[in-house]
């Protein structure tokens, strides 16, 4: 009897042993502020079903050649460029090349204006034609486009200045691209010239998430839908192979992401007012707000994306040769800089920035700012180490 005892008390100290190890070494959930990814608060409970079928078919549908990969293409699923929804590696970075001029694409015979470097088995990808201008392009973050999305076009102008009438040396121009039949014009769209404000993609060449959307299923995946039916490899139309639904949820999705959360405000004020000071605000705004939207979450509100969703200037040394709509070669659109702290989590666990990733640290990003980013580089570059690492801090903390 006294055996039986002791055998009971030791498995009871075991089971009790071990429920503690569980709790000392088991994974801690990771703070809310700490991802890029979920919902935007305040859906209802018909929209975060929709949140997460578009969830599962970004992150979880494998494309395969039995349904409809390629048969040339980049990559098999959305996630696999977008990990964790936030900023892509160099390994996962696409090309684009050709040029747009008054006679249209001139190298859409040979594959443009995306080159798929992936082929399923009996096929060859794709190579750069020869003295095709070409461009390697980071897959960016997907947080917050939503908010972006329903900026009225009327503030995106507001914020522009295309002549510098303000002598500050920083223009900003909006990108007037033309837009697919299928697109979603938001409320009070403003049109020139039969052409709308792109304002997704490094260089601001898509108008909607919508298009957006079904370009990287047929140009990064090769997979048609009716909105984009030509195939990639035979030039011809073809029949869907993805349903409109997959695509609307996907759409959702990307319209429903969180915005980035700032991380300990109070603790990088310092560093915020450096980043004013450098000028760096006159492009990266860091407030916006969003007009009437069909999302109700999501209209109305005030933001902190740090960016103007215009087109400037960089330099030379960002002059990539290529250009989209009415962006030039060394234009970019100001990306946000929301989650920048957060980018090493999707990134291997390390910063690989700007719009192809050249740049391994923010400081390195900051010195290849030219042309329109030039003063606020120099005067970054002037900079007593303390407000340097405040600075950092700072952008860190987004």
């Amino acid at each position: 009897m006294k055996m039986i005892k002791r055998k009971y008390i030791v498995c009871i100290v075991m089971a009790c042993l071990s429920l503690l190890a569980c709790k000392k070494t088991g994974p801690k959930a990771a703070a809310e502020e700490e991802l890029l990814d979920g919902p935007v608060e305040g859906l209802s409970g018909q929209e975060k079903e929709q949140f997460l079928k578009g969830d599962r078919a970004f992150n979880n549908d494998i494309f395969t050649k039995e349904n409809g990969l390629g048969p040339i293409f980049v990559a098999n699923s959305c996630g696999s460029c977008h990990a964790g929804d936030g900023k892509g590696h160099p390994f996962t970075s696409l090309i684009r090349f050709g040029q747009y001029d008054s006679t249209g694409n001139q190298y859409l015979d040979f594959g443009g204006p995306q080159l798929q470097n992936r082929a399923i088995p009996g096929y060859n990808p794709e190579v750069l034609p020869l003295g095709a201008r070409s461009s390697k392009l980071l897959p960016p973050a997907n947080t917050g486009l939503g908010y972006l999305d329903a900026v009225s076009d009327a503030d995106i102008l507001a914020m522009a200045d295309p002549y510098d009438a303000d002598g500050d040396g920083i223009s900003g121009v909006a990108n007037w691209v033309h837009t697919p039949s299928y697109c979603d014009y938001r409320a009070q769209s403003i049109e020139r010239n039969g052409k709308h404000i792109g304002r997704f993609g490094r260089k601001g060449a898509a108008y909607d998430l919508l298009q957006q959307t079904a370009n990287a299923y047929n140009q990064d995946m090769g997979i048609n839908s009716s909105f984009e039916p030509i195939d990639t490899y035979s030039h011809s139309e073809v029949d869907p192979e993805i349903s409109n639904a997959a695509i609307h949820s996907v759409v959702f999705y990307l319209r429903t992401l969180k915005a980035p959360i700032q991380r300990q405000p109070a603790k990088v004020e310092s560093g915020r007012q450096v980043f004013t000071s450098l000028g760096c605000e006159t492009c990266h705004k860091a407030q916006l707000k969003t007009g009437d939207y069909k999302i109700a979450v999501l209209a109305n509100k005030t933001f902190y994306p740090y960016t103007d969703l215009l087109l400037h200037d960089m330099g030379p040394g960002l002059d990539d040769g290529y250009t989209e709509g009415s962006a030039t070669t060394a234009e970019w659109r100001t990306p946000a800089l929301w989650g920048l702290g957060l980018s090493k989590n999707s990134q291997g666990g390390n910063y690989y920035l700007m719009h192809d990733g050249r740049a391994t640290s923010i400081e390195s990003a900051i010195l290849m700012h030219g042309g329109e980013g030039e003063k606020s580089k120099l005067n970054y570059q002037s900079l007593s180490v303390t407000d340097k690492n405040n600075l950092i801090q700072f952008l860190e903390s987004l």
